[in-house]
């Protein structure tokens, strides 16, 4: 009877063997047919059978044949059958061997339930094994997600914090600004009044358009408030500049904040993922796609150096900011302080002018004294010189006149050595008085110009006067306040 399901076995038609007297021995039998394989048709294809199968039935009994390969006794010695059953009736197997087969038979099977029933307890065990293996990793997956998001949430919550701080120091930095750029504008009236004096003194004639300390005062004045306005464009410049690194600091703390809220929500929504979870499906090969770029050092990193990288930038612009306050105040009071230098100068300027008048005759006669002096000295040079280019005549004439011994008399002895010496010594102190001459007469011609302008000084004095008292100081009676340098207004 075949199992329902299972295909059916071969069946083998083979020769009833000849009649013998004596059967082969089980032993014999069962060694002939171990070897033998049902017959399985190429043509036919079968159905997938486990090898249990195939094994079990290989083992069924069978009658080996009879033929000339056969490994029973040899021809020669088989003893003939002879049937002691009617009608020819003879017996195959003996009831040992019917028992035998049947014990073989339960053994087989008992031996087959017992792997059937270690099958299942392995398999039990390892389902059980494989749902503790994939609840324990999935467990671990979420537990590794949820310290991802709580990650994710402290430096959400460090870059919140430091991008409100931020946020405050360029508004304050701001504020800076626009104090600068006041305070820039308002030192432009000084300017032009410092400007001004020095035009109005420009107008000045003969010996007082002098460098006095007036003069001195003014142009110091002109560059301190230069100065001022360089200090004041480059601490804006810098300011401005602060404010751009501050831009940029503050856009790299608001995309590392968005990445960072954008990250959050997808690893929250991963860690909330279930067996049960609704838009679960299957990405084939994902797990081989390695789209990541950084490791959590280097996350870390990054956003710890945007931290960092906005900290110090805020450090650097509150120090910007107590520096340019400095600044403020420093110019303010070094315009002010020299304001004060010059109104002094041109107070004492004026009682100086006032008392020079007095001294114009003394200066006068000082000056002819010195006019002689220097005419008679230049008298002297050029007498020396004329006495000197009598020598180089000499000199030279000397060389010359040896310049035409003949042959081997051309020697350059010491005597010829000596006048070349005297050449250039001659040669040497010409270029020397020549140039005591020329600074000679250019003193006379400034003593000449200085005693046309004593002549003239009595009315120089009172332009000058004129000048000081009532165009310079009418407009420096007043001066724009510290506040309005400062830029508090």
């Amino acid at each position: 009877m075949e199992l329902y399901g299972y295909p059916l076995k071969a069946k083998f038609t083979y020769p009833k063997p000849p009649p013998t007297k004596i059967l082969p021995a089980t032993s014999t039998m069962a060694a002939s047919y171990k070897n033998r394989i049902p017959y399985q048709p190429e043509s036919i294809s079968l159905p997938w059978m486990p090898n249990a199968y195939y094994k079990a039935a290989a083992l069924n009994p069978t009658l080996a044949p009879l033929s000339e390969s056969f490994p029973g006794l040899p021809p020669t010695k088989i003893i003939p059958f002879i049937s002691e059953r009617p009608d020819g009736v003879f017996t195959r197997h003996t009831l040992d061997d019917w028992h035998r087969s049947n014990m073989t038979n339960y053994k087989e099977s008992e031996t087959t339930r017992h792997n059937a029933e270690r099958l299942r307890a392995d398999l039990n065990r390892t389902i059980k094994d494989v749902y503790q293996q994939a609840k324990r990793t999935q467990g671990e997956s979420t537990k590794n997600l949820g310290e991802r998001v709580n990650d994710i949430e402290y430096w959400k919550s460090e870059l919140c914090l430091e991008l409100d701080a931020m946020i405050r120091e360029t508004n304050s930095l701001t504020d800076m600004q626009k104090r600068l750029e006041r305070a820039l504008a308002d030192t432009e009236g000084p300017f032009q009044v410092a400007h001004k004096c020095l035009l109005n003194r420009e107008k000045r004639m003969g010996i007082d358009l002098v460098h006095d300390d007036v003069e001195k005062q003014l142009i110091t004045e002109i560059k301190i408030i230069r100065s001022v306005r360089e200090r004041l464009q480059q601490c804006l410049n810098t300011v401005n500049a602060q404010l751009m690194c501050n831009k940029e600091a503050r856009q790299e703390l608001e995309k590392d904040l968005a990445d960072k809220q954008m990250g959050h929500h997808i690893d929250n929504k991963c860690y909330q993922l279930k067996n049960t979870s609704r838009g679960i499906h299957y990405y084939r090969g994902v797990e081989r796609i390695d789209a990541t770029i950084s490791v959590p050092e280097t996350w870390a990193r990054f956003t710890d150096n945007n931290i960092f990288r906005s900290q110090s930038q805020r450090a650097t612009s509150a120090k910007l900011r107590a520096s340019t306050e400095s600044v403020l105040m420093g110019t303010a009071d070094e315009m002010w302080r020299q304001f004060s230098k010059v109104n002094d100068a041109f107070t004492s300027r004026i009682t100086e002018t006032a008392n020079a008048k007095s001294k114009i005759q003394t200066h006068l006669a000082k000056t002819r004294q010195e006019i002689f002096q220097i005419e008679t000295k230049i008298q002297v040079i050029q007498k020396t010189i004329k006495d000197k280019e009598v020598q180089l005549k000499v000199a030279q004439t000397r060389l010359d006149e040896r310049t035409r011994r003949p042959n081997v008399e051309l020697c350059r002895d010491t005597a010829q050595i000596r006048l070349v010496q005297e050449v250039n010594e001659i040669n040497e102190t010409l270029k020397n008085l020549h140039q005591c001459l020329r600074a000679s007469e250019d003193m006379l011609q400034m003593l000449v110009r200085s005693k046309a302008v004593l002549e003239h000084d009595l009315v120089i004095k009172n332009n000058s006067l004129f000048i000081d008292q009532e165009r310079c100081m009418g407009m420096r009676k007043t001066y724009p306040s510290t506040v309005q340098i400062l830029g508090y207004v």
